[in-house]
């Protein structure tokens, strides 16, 4: 690792936010051109069991998961397993009910498929039954027409691009996250959708923050009918032995080096670049700009990516795409600066502080 005072700068600050600070256990990793420059880690993984934090702790990370998915995705089309305008009704007939036939992966990736929602009582129990969400999410009606529309599919996402890899190729997003993308970077224990039951000694246990309660979208809104009350993400369900275990995709569960890995390859700075400079450029591209119909906000979204910076350090249009996680987890990359970041916590809140007091560090020693 060669840039020691990078790696000084940002283990002091982890640990003045874990000692001093609001923070619990962090975990931070950059990758500058290729390089891992900084790995750092501070504070405690799980109190209970009176663990500290780790390289190797694995944290729940709630929709910077997403970010994952769709760097599979894009690397599947990069291999020729799909192509972006594969209707899904195609490989997946059910899910053409109420005309939905039109929808293509593309739109699964661009939050315009129009399928938003699960079923209004959906519990947690049935997030983690893969087909029977399949079921509901093909027989549901959309939103909208596909296409026309962008909404974040904050549950169903992964569900929808789930479930079309699996019907085109033949084999789950979660075997090919590990043959096509983990598998290849040497970080296939690092990044998961479901983690194993073998590494679940790992996973750090996740602590609401004291005297913050979880946003809780109002009833009856488009969010609050995009995440039915039982699954709304908290530290109690980021902590369940079955959702942990389970591929439901649109979370999951990884290390702050594992997960800087997988950008690293998408930049092309690993050993194993993941995709093409062309597609890089395509993938990190503004491709909407509007309003959120599901979250009553304006958005800008990337393909498949947010450019969103959790610093508030102006995002560079066509250069910066990640994924943020409501838990206040962060992993992006930047194309100018040849930048791969992640951070991993487990104070369970909304806020992005700690990812943001980082982003604003690195940004000032690694300037484009």
């Amino acid at each position: 690792m060669g840039n020691s005072a990078a790696q000084s700068r940002v283990q002091d600050a982890v640990d003045h936010l874990t000692a001093d600070g609001p923070e619990r256990g962090l975990q931070v990793a950059v990758i500058h051109k290729g390089e891992l420059v900084v790995d750092v880690v501070s504070g405690t993984a799980d109190a209970e069991r009176g663990l500290a934090v780790t390289p190797g702790t694995l944290f729940f990370a709630t929709s910077t998961a997403k970010g994952v998915a769709s760097a599979v995705a894009h690397v599947l089309v990069e291999r020729g397993e799909l192509t972006y305008d594969l209707r899904v009704a195609d490989v997946w007939p059910e899910f053409a009910a109420h005309g939905k036939g039109g929808t293509t992966l593309r739109n699964v990736l661009m939050h315009t498929a129009g399928v938003p929602a699960p079923p209004a009582g959906t519990t947690v129990e049935d997030l983690c039954d893969w087909d029977r969400m399949c079921r509901a999410l093909a027989d549901a009606e959309p939103w909208w027409e596909p296409g026309t529309r962008f909404g974040y599919h904050v549950h169903t996402f992964g569900f929808l691009l789930g479930e079309t890899v699996r019907r085109a190729t033949g084999r789950p997003l979660t075997w090919w996250l590990h043959e096509a993308v983990t598998g290849p970077l040497g970080v296939e224990d690092d990044v998961h959708f479901g983690v194993p039951t073998a590494l679940l000694d790992r996973v750090a246990r996740q602590e609401p923050a004291p005297g913050v309660p979880v946003p809780r979208p109002e009833p009856g809104t488009p969010a609050g009918r995009a995440v039915p009350p039982a699954t709304l993400p908290t530290a109690d369900l980021a902590n369940r032995r079955d959702v942990l275990t389970s591929d439901i995709v649109a979370m999951g569960t990884m290390t702050a080096r594992g997960v800087a890995r997988v950008y690293a390859g998408l930049l092309g700075h690993t050993d194993v670049p993941l995709v093409s400079p062309d597609r890089l450029t395509e993938l990190a591209r503004p491709a909407y700009e509007g309003p959120d119909e599901v979250m009553g906000v304006d958005s800008v979204w990337a393909f498949g990516f947010s450019p969103y910076r959790p610093g508030g350090v102006p995002a560079r249009p066509g250069s910066t795409f990640g994924m943020v996680g409501g838990n206040g987890s962060a992993a992006w990359a930047d194309i100018d600066s040849g930048l791969a970041v992640a951070v991993m916590r487990n104070r369970f809140s909304s806020d992005w502080d700690a990812a943001g007091e980082i982003d604003r560090l690195v940004v000032g020693l690694f300037p484009a």
